[in-house]
């Protein structure tokens, strides 16, 4: 393959709803350019895109797979994303590289949840966007609804570039507006008849053409001036303010297809290739350090990997777009993201799982290679000459939805976290870890599809079973008043025996507080817990009734039981002890015994200083159409929910509130549910709140039948 500049590249994301007919439209796109000879089909689980066994099985994308075509000279590098907002993670990565959106809407649907969730996406990137309505082959198609909708929801910066004139069963023509033609494509699709527009439709041809170039002229000045001077544009003019437009976002084109049946593709590809911005036509991407590239190939060499995945016999591949200068085989460079070095061994254009062996890419082209040592997604590589540029990694959005993780037989534990650590790496969405306050694995994703298919993946892929149960709360514990208490550890067993006696008040931290008066502090050690808040501890002892060197013992045993909280065996937080008295014996005393003495003292007093759990909550914003947006208040009120506020969104509304983690278990589904999946929501943690009184009273109760049982 040629090496193609950056004038002659166009980055492409294919996105949209679920069975809007991305993955048709990508294999469409790849045979008129000449890359496959023969198209494939979803149905007939034989597309380029559509590979792994699992997108084989369920047919539906899971992982968006870059593919690439060829027209006009060019290269339209294509990136065919997954539908459901559960792998919302693959959108936003190729949002990032990717110069414009092609939006396919299902012309029978109309505007659904995967449009108006991925719109937002191109919204808050700055992304153009170019519709396009497909299925206008199938019965129930309405192209007029759907541009009807488009409007409604996105504005009347959506603009008609063609429109069908016989949709439904036997679609096979286009009357182009910007050509002012009519494209009939032939059975099976491909090169179309170009023929003028027939006398039935001209009126309303023209009269669109005319609202058209009259729009297409407010993107320029000098094209308003020749527009006013000779009442039309040309067709290159058309294109340099298409281009303009879609740069700015001024304007959101609708154009047509039936992908099933390969019409109106080429139209699609050349408006691509025509209209819509080179990598070097965007703004560039920024650094760590404020820098920006601008994707120009005399700048030094900078890769940016936004994608990792492991491939059957091909282990683990790089997908890399060139921000600036050019990459080639055995190339050094420096990943300062890992303060590490690689050597580009081998460089490959993709399409799906296929692989083409190249020698070059140049900035503005998307790429990818293998065997990096220590690269992974949202890493920079650098050549020498610029080694610190670190490139600003893709923001995802936090996890949604969490379960424990076992394996149904637990020699298979070990594999179980491997392999999740491993997924985890190549999906940012996903996020897995073992929790020692837990005692949990905890796997942590999008939604119930994106973790039911992490276990699809176990149980098919690797052959171990595992079995997703409910997480355990991380739950704090804490006191609300002082009390004393003293505890004598006393163990004669022959020989030298254990003592120590410990006199312990403890106190409720606050910020800024007063210290107690009641006892002299002459020595103070202050702990920042490592799971949040203080430990402080004031020695107060007068006349050495404990030696200071079992100081460090006593701490440790209080530190023990702020590890396994006295209520629930959670962590304890926000306390100040004061040791003010207590005994040694010269010949019993030693470590372990004011270890244990401290520690049951501790205990003891916490119980009697108004002991209260503490709960984690979160703040949730939900984004909501206004029409559902009583049955999502309803809900979020009974899962003990305080709202916060609520904004206007466009056409939705944004439901802010914070809710305690305990009642967001399976929230995703709900709301989908509750909405027929036109909502979603994101959520981070807020704070620590005291639980209510019957809330605490279960919990305790719980947390005793568990420790029954154990025993």
């Amino acid at each position: 393959m040629k090496v193609f500049q950056t004038k002659e590249i166009r980055n492409i994301a294919l996105i949209g709803g679920a069975k809007s007919g991305k993955t048709t439209l990508a294999e469409a796109m790849i045979f008129e350019g000449g890359v496959i000879n023969r198209r494939g089909s979803v149905d007939d689980k034989n597309t380029v895109s559509d590979y792994r066994p699992i997108e084989l099985e369920r047919q539906n994308s899971v992982s968006s797979s870059i593919l690439y075509t060829l027209h006009n000279n060019k290269k339209i590098n294509i990136i065919d994303t997954p539908g459901f907002d559960d792998f919302i993670g693959e959108v936003i990565s190729a949002l990032r590289v990717c110069d414009t959106a092609l939006m396919v809407v299902n012309s029978q649907n109309g505007v659904e949840v995967g449009t108006e969730i991925n719109w937002r996406y191109t919204s808050s990137m700055e992304k153009p966007v170019v519709f396009v309505a497909n299925h206008l082959d199938v019965e129930l198609a309405n192209f007029d609804e759907t541009v009807r909708q488009l409007k409604q929801q996105f504005g009347n910066l959506v603009t008609v570039l063609q429109y069908p004139v016989n949709q439904g069963n036997g679609f096979n023509s286009i009357i182009d507006l910007l050509k002012m033609k009519l494209y009939t494509y032939p059975q099976g699709g491909g090169k179309p008849e170009i023929l003028d527009i027939p006398a039935s439709e001209k009126e309303k041809a023209e009269e669109m053409n005319a609202a058209l170039i009259e729009e297409l002229a407010s993107k320029d000045e000098a094209l308003m001036e020749e527009f006013f001077d000779k009442g039309t544009l040309n067709e290159e003019q058309i294109n340099k303010a298409l281009h303009l437009g879609l740069i700015s976002r001024s304007i959101f084109p609708v154009m047509c297809a039936s992908s099933k049946h390969n019409i109106g593709i080429t139209r699609i590809l050349e408006f691509i290739t025509d209209a819509v911005p080179a990598p070097d036509e965007m703004p560039g991407v920024k650094t760590t350090d404020g820098k920006v590239l601008e994707c120009k190939t005399s700048d030094p060499t900078a890769l940016f990997i936004f994608k990792t995945a492991i491939e059957t016999h091909l282990g683990e591949i790089s997908y890399f777009k060139v921000y600036g200068g050019e990459v080639t085989e055995s190339q050094d460079m420096v990943n300062p993201n890992r303060n590490s070095k690689e050597r580009i061994s081998q460089l490959f254009v993709i399409n799906g799982k296929n692989r083409e062996k190249v020698e070059k890419f140049v900035a503005g082209d998307i790429g990818a290679t293998i065997k990096l040592k220590s690269t992974f997604t949202n890493n920079t590589l650098n050549s020498l000459k610029n080694p610190d540029d670190i490139i600003e990694p893709t923001l995802f959005p936090n996890p949604k939805f969490r379960v424990a993780v076992k394996a149904k037989n637990a020699n298979d534990d070990e594999k179980v976290g491997a392999v999740l650590n491993e997924l985890a790496k190549m999906d940012p969405t996903l996020v897995f870890g073992y929790s020692k306050e837990l005692r949990q694995q905890i796997l942590q994703g999008q939604g119930e599809l994106h973790l039911n298919l992490t276990k699809w993946h176990l149980e098919n892929l690797e052959k171990v079973a595992i079995e997703y149960l409910a997480p355990r709360i991380p739950y704090r514990e804490t006191i609300t008043k002082s009390a004393k208490a003293v505890y004598r550890h006393k163990k004669q067993s022959g020989g030298a025996g254990q003592f120590g006696e410990v006199h312990m008040m403890i106190q409720p931290y606050k910020e800024g507080m007063a210290d107690q008066t009641e006892f002299p502090i002459r020595g103070r050690d202050t702990i920042e817990l490592e799971w949040g808040g203080k430990l402080i501890m004031n020695t107060c002892i007068v006349g050495g009734a404990i030696d200071a060197r079992f100081m460090p013992a006593i701490l440790k045993g209080v530190m023990e039981k702020m590890e396994e909280g006295p209520l629930t065996g959670s962590y304890a937080r926000d306390i100040v002890f004061n040791i003010y008295d207590g005994k040694m014996h010269p010949v019993d005393s030693n470590e372990i015994s004011f270890k244990l003495a401290g520690r049951n003292a501790f205990k003891e007093a916490f119980k009697n200083a108004g002991p209260k759990i503490l709960e984690p909550v979160y703040d949730v914003e939900v984004i909501v159409p206004e029409e559902k947006m009583g049955e999502v208040m309803t809900d979020l009120q009974g899962r003990r929910a305080l709202i916060m506020g609520m904004d206007s969104e466009g056409n939705y509304q944004k439901i802010k509130a914070r809710v305690p983690l305990a009642e967001m278990n399976r929230y995703s589904t709900a709301l989908s549910s509750l909405t027929s999946g036109r909502a979603t929501y994101n959520m981070k943690f807020a704070e620590y709140v005291q639980v209510p009184a019957d809330v605490q009273d279960k919990l305790l109760k719980a947390y005793e039948e568990e420790e029954q049982d154990e025993d």
